[in-house]
């Protein structure tokens, strides 16, 4: 029989990142040489301490259902991770605990969002920003930041953008794919504009905050617009900076009424995120932060190797960045020399074919022309996949 589909469903993408993933993957597993530069997850082990912590609560029998917002112990460490590291003050009642930050930021818009609202997302963005407003029956307003504006968007652009459709903002800095960040007088400038716009709620996407070498401290949105706490959402996790990816935790920080909302969302989906990784999250913030510091180090100079050596590629233009582990870089100039290759698409399924180079196509991204290429690897590992991407533009 046929089954019919749901229309909210029929609307929507696969994630363009776990495709290409499960297709580098499949591939490998016929025994091909695939180099996968799609991954969004560091390849790092959890550090001992989390694993120890997590170990010990299975021993204790940590092993029950906990409250559907996260256990005391978890909230009272994202508490005190705010204090610590955004100087920002909260209650138990305002934090949510999720299966990753992605669960967060979906609780969100189902709470706050109706028929024929709108978000805006800034583009390039993450590949479920627009998917997930459309399965919340809204609608992406997509805001591009191009590259003479570094990637990000500008204020006036916000304020030429907002209408009486638009219901929410989404920031996400350091930003995936493009590691850019908006810096304290940027977000003061989009505070300016959603200062004249009360209806508009914005969700800060942080989730890479630790990974973050730019010169100035880190500053998130309420850091530069304390004013604006009544309307934002912080949304955090554990996965990136503790290479904690298979954990699943994740947590938000906002008004208490709409985190209430969201825990009844939350509720009657999923429930509690898993007893014994909330355990391990607990360590996670409350224990030594110098695994932390390492990891970004260590991406850092992953970074600068890799974006110099893209650049050094005919045709390819990769703009620097102060976070993340992602290279965004143009191939804009090789698409256009290459006869057979009409978009970053084609660019991708080449690359596959003739490199044995898995990367993202820039367009799942709101940006095509451009890949996305994850260093979350060894040295060794990226040397290799620039040598077979040079290998293959250069010799076609």
């Amino acid at each position: 029989m046929s089954i019919q589909i749901s229309g909210r469903v029929e609307q929507i993408k696969p994630s363009a990142t776990i495709t290409v993933s499960m297709q580098a993957m499949a591939l490998q597993a016929e025994g091909r040489d695939i180099v996968s530069l799609g991954f969004g997850e560091p390849d790092f082990d959890t550090p001992e301490h989390v694993k120890e912590a997590a170990i010990q609560a299975i021993r204790d029998g940590q092993t029950k259902y906990t409250p559907v917002d996260g256990t005391p112990e978890l909230k009272q460490a994202i508490i005190g991770k705010f204090r610590r590291d955004n100087d920002l003050d909260y209650e138990p009642g305002q934090i949510l605990v999720s299966n990753g930050a992605k669960q967060s930021l979906f609780n969100l818009l189902l709470a706050l969002l109706d028929p024929d609202d709108e978000v805006i997302v800034p583009a390039p963005y993450w590949v479920s920003y627009p998917d997930m407003a459309k399965l919340a029956d809204a609608q992406p307003a997509i805001l591009t930041g191009g590259p003479e504006h570094d990637y990000k968007i500008t204020a006036r652009q916000l304020g030429n953008s907002i209408n009486d459709h638009t219901r929410l903002l989404i920031l996400n800095s350091p930003s995936n794919p493009t590691g850019k960040v908006y810096s304290r007088d940027e977000y003061r400038e989009i505070g300016d504009v959603l200062a004249e716009h009360p209806k508009v709620f914005i969700a800060c996407d942080d989730i890479y905050e630790h990974i973050y070498w730019g010169e100035a401290p880190f500053c998130t949105l309420l850091n530069a617009c304390p004013e604006l706490a009544d309307r934002t959402l912080v949304v955090n996790g554990v996965s990136k900076a503790y290479a904690m990816t298979g954990w699943r935790i994740g947590y938000a920080a906002g008004p208490e009424a709409l985190i209430r909302a969201m825990r009844k969302v939350q509720g009657q989906s999923t429930s509690c995120a898993g007893s014994v990784s909330q355990a391990a999250a607990v360590a996670a913030l409350n224990g030594p932060q110098d695994c932390v510091a390492e990891m970004r180090d260590a991406f850092r100079e992953r970074y600068e190797y890799f974006s110099a050596a893209l650049n050094d590629i005919p045709g390819v233009e990769c703009p620097s960045c102060d976070g993340a582990f992602y290279a965004f870089p143009s191939f804009q100039g090789v698409i256009d020399a290459l006869e057979p290759l009409r978009d970053d698409v084609d660019l991708a399924g080449w690359l596959l074919e003739e490199a044995g180079v898995s990367t993202v196509p820039g367009s799942a991204f709101g940006a095509p022309g451009h890949l996305r290429l994850s260093y979350a690897a060894s040295m060794d590992y990226l040397e290799d996949a620039v040598s077979r991407i040079r290998k293959a533009i250069v010799t076609a």
